[in-house]
Formats: C-alpha cells, structure tokens, sequence
C-alpha cells in the first residue's frame, strides 16, 4: 500500500465540537489514538516504506487555562481531557519513531478559513451585527491562517531538521476581546453584544466549554521561528481580510491573495 512513496501526511481524527459526554470524548480519543498506532506500526514494519510521517496534532497538547504563559514546544503538557488526548496520541506514533521514521506532529492552532472551524460560525453573526466577545474576553486565541497552515505542513515535508512537535500557530496569538474587535472591523460590524459564559455551557457542556470556546492558550511556533519560517499572513487582520475577501485594507507587507 505504500509502494513507491515518500510521507505519509495522517490527518484522521473526529471532530472536537460538540457536547462533551462520555461518547464524544470516546469518538475523538479513539479515532485519534488507535488508527495512528496502526499506521505507525505499519511504517516501522517495512524496511522500504515511507521515512516521515506527518501526522496532526493540536495545541490542546497545553490545556485549557495557562493564564499569560508564552507556551512553546519545550512547555509541558497541561492538565484536561483534551491535553490527555494529545499526549496519548502523540505517543502512538513511537513505533515509527523507533524505527527511523522523522515523525512530526503538527499541533495545529484555531484554523482561519472562510469554509470552515470557528470562522464559519462568527461570519454570519457579525454580518448580522449579533457579534461580541466570549466572556471574559481576555482568554488568548492561538491562530493560523489556512494557507499558512498549508505552508507548514509543505515545510515539515521538506525540512529533515523538523521532528517532534511543532507548533503551527501565527507568530502573533490575540485575545479574544482583540480578536472580536479585529473582525468587526474587517467586516465593517459593531461587536457590542458580549456572550455570555453560560452560552457555550449550554452547547458543549461545562467542560467542553472549558476546553473548546473558553480556552486560553499563548501559544507560539518557537520551532517555526528558529527555522526562519516565513509566514504569508503573521497578524490577524491580513488573514481575516485574505480569507473573508477584504483585501482593499490589507495591512503592509502582507499578501492579499489576489
């Protein structure tokens, strides 16, 4: 099955949304932690199979609440459902570790994209002007445009010095009360109905709350920035107007996309 080629990218794993009772947090542990195994177990059996293995990973790996703390590669995990699960995911990968594959887990931030994650949801609020910040509006935010992320994923492919966990985040994280304020200007809507906590609670539960919509984490690409990685999009509002087609205002020396 694996004839002829190079990498293996492995993106398989449930989606995190939704009420976190004991089914969903099965459904996203299980389909993240046993189909890795298998896969890295079945790279580490073949003498001429692939010899990298991207596989994704979250920033969750960090927790839910590190308060102000700059959070890199080196920090250790913290506590929660969900940095459990990307512990225990991670470490599924370790059969292809020990024998030779470059393995790096990409621990991805919130994606920006117009077609998907969170920035699908926002959009159509704030068109409608129902926009506002998720108390207590000072929990940071962790992001990466699409494109960027692609880039990433395109250079951990081409880069033999990458391995282990990499952080694929922007250089530059906001908190939420910013990032409220950045994407209604962008879209040219107030965002002055505040949301309030129970709200989340009411979708997710407490703790999906606690760990999905409320969830503060500095996050930042050390091993990025070391490399000397370029990113098209570093700040938030270039990648919203990019991925929202507001490209008339892009900031200073940052692409467009057009």
């Amino acid at each position: 099955m694996f004839e002829g080629v190079d990498a293996v990218v492995h993106l398989a794993g449930a989606s995190i949304a939704g009420r976190f009772n004991e089914a969903h947090k099965r459904r996203v542990r299980d389909s993240r932690v046993g189909p890795t195994e298998g896969l890295a177990r079945v790279m580490a059996a073949l003498p001429d199979g692939p010899r990298v293995l991207l596989s994704a990973s979250a920033i969750g790996y960090y927790g839910s609440d590190r308060g102000d703390e700059e959070l890199t590669e080196e920090s250790g995990r913290g506590s929660g459902f969900l940095a459990e699960v990307v512990e225990a995911w991670e470490a599924a990968a370790e059969p292809a570790v020990a024998a030779g594959v470059r393995v790096v887990h990409v621990r991805t931030g919130i994606v920006q994209s117009a077609r998907g994650a969170s920035l699908k949801l926002l959009r159509p609020l704030f068109s409608a002007g129902l926009g506002g910040p998720l108390a207590p509006g000072s929990q940071w935010v962790a992001w990466i445009d699409l494109d960027d992320l692609l880039d990433v994923f395109g250079r951990a492919l081409a880069d033999d010095a990458l391995a282990g966990p990499v952080n694929a985040v922007a250089p530059l994280p906001v908190t939420n009360r910013d990032y409220t304020s950045i994407l209604a200007r962008v879209m040219r809507r107030p965002a002055l109905i505040p949301v309030p906590a129970f709200g989340p609670r009411l979708l997710l539960g407490a703790e999906g709350a606690r760990e999905i919509a409320q969830a503060s984490q500095c996050v930042l690409p050390a091993r990025l920035a070391a490399a000397e990685h370029v990113f098209r999009y570093p700040s938030l509002e270039g990648s919203l107007r990019h991925q929202l087609g507001h490209v008339d205002a892009a900031l200073p020396g940052e692409e467009t996309g057009s």
